[in-house]
């Protein structure tokens, strides 16, 4: 006695299934946002500390007030 119409429950199992994968689906592009803005973030700190490094290098490199003083 197969039934030609599809069960109740059977509907409703594939209906929870179906949000289920939406909602997954939905879930990785908003993980991916976060990844990309997490790793622009980090960009910039190490942006900002290279310049930082340079700066110092420059001023390394320049003879300071102290120098000056004790010639």
């Amino acid at each position: 006695m197969l039934s030609v119409r599809p069960r109740p429950t059977r509907l409703a199992v594939v209906a929870i299934v179906a949000l289920l994968l939406v909602g997954a689906a939905s879930g990785c592009s908003t993980t991916q946002e976060k990844a990309e803005a997490q790793k622009a973030a980090a960009q910039r700190i190490l942006d900002a500390r290279e310049k930082r490094q340079q700066k110092r290098k420059q001023d390394k490199d320049k003879p300071g007030k102290q120098e000056e003083k004790g010639s």
